[in-house]
């Protein structure tokens, strides 16, 4: 399984309508897909009441894993607001 650390460098986290954001592209993945805090116990990051459970704010460290590298990049690349991966940055999402 593969495994990706990363700091959410998104103004809002994972919090609410960008949650949802994360949980749909996890959810295009075939196989599992987790998502901890390090050291923390792995959530599904398809499910978003555990995400949500998480709690990841701005300026927190994530780990996603899973099989799928495409889906683990593009994961990474919307929590850190890396570079144009086809989807919205989930920090641009209007939180009104």
């Amino acid at each position: 399984m593969a495994e990706r650390r990363v700091k959410v460098t998104t103004e809002v986290g994972i919090q609410a309508r960008p949650a949802t954001v994360f949980v749909g592209t996890a959810a295009e993945s075939r196989a599992d897909v987790a998502i901890a805090k390090p050291g923390g116990e792995p959530h599904d990051a398809k499910s978003i009441l555990q995400v949500l459970t998480l709690d990841v704010r701005s300026g927190d460290e994530i780990v996603i894993s899973g099989e799928e590298e495409q889906v683990l990049d593009r994961l990474v690349a919307l929590v850190s607001g890396a570079a144009d991966t086809g989807a919205a940055d989930i920090g641009d999402i209007d939180e009104n």
